[in-house]
């Protein structure tokens, strides 16, 4: 199974890079895992809240193969705890899915065909955070959830 981590917007900010690379080679030990920053929109200025996620919609999903399973992160989604996230990795993997996409969309959300082309929603935490810190998050639990799998000693220690 490989893992595709995609995040809307500029590259990794400085005070992020490094923990996200760290985590995100610690990951490649479990599971063949990438990152794709996808750029905003060139016209992204002028256009509405619902244009610009309409536009980064299109962009989204032209990007997604046919059988990926996408993860969408979105405050509306389920909330897991670490182990829940370790058990459906697991169980994705016991399910022979190939390839899982965790998103993360733009500043003001994903489209509704996005929204709707999702296998599963999640919700990292009621709070809000910005963009470039649930990177990290992200690259964080998914490696915390691949030890937990392996009942290796990160988790607790």
């Amino acid at each position: 199974m490989k893992l595709q981590l995609v995040a809307i917007g500029k590259a990794h900010e400085t005070y992020v890079k490094e923990g996200v690379e760290l985590f995100t080679k610690r990951i490649a030990n479990y599971y063949p895992v990438e990152w794709n920053i996808i750029a905003m929109p060139k016209n992204a200025a002028t256009l509405s809240e619902n244009g610009l996620k309409k536009k980064e919609g299109e962009i989204i999903l032209h990007a997604l193969q046919k059988d990926d399973y996408l993860v969408l992160l979105d405050e509306r989604g389920k909330q897991l705890n670490s182990e829940g996230l370790a058990s459906f990795i697991q169980s994705r993997a016991n399910e022979s899915i190939k390839h899982i996409v965790f998103l993360i969309g733009g500043a003001y959300g994903v489209s509704d065909e996005v929204v709707k082309r999702a296998n599963y929603k999640w919700s990292l935490s009621q709070l809000v955070f910005p963009h470039q810190l649930v990177r990290l998050i992200l690259a964080e639990q998914i490696y915390r959830a691949c030890s937990i799998n392996r009942n290796e000693k990160y988790h607790h220690s």
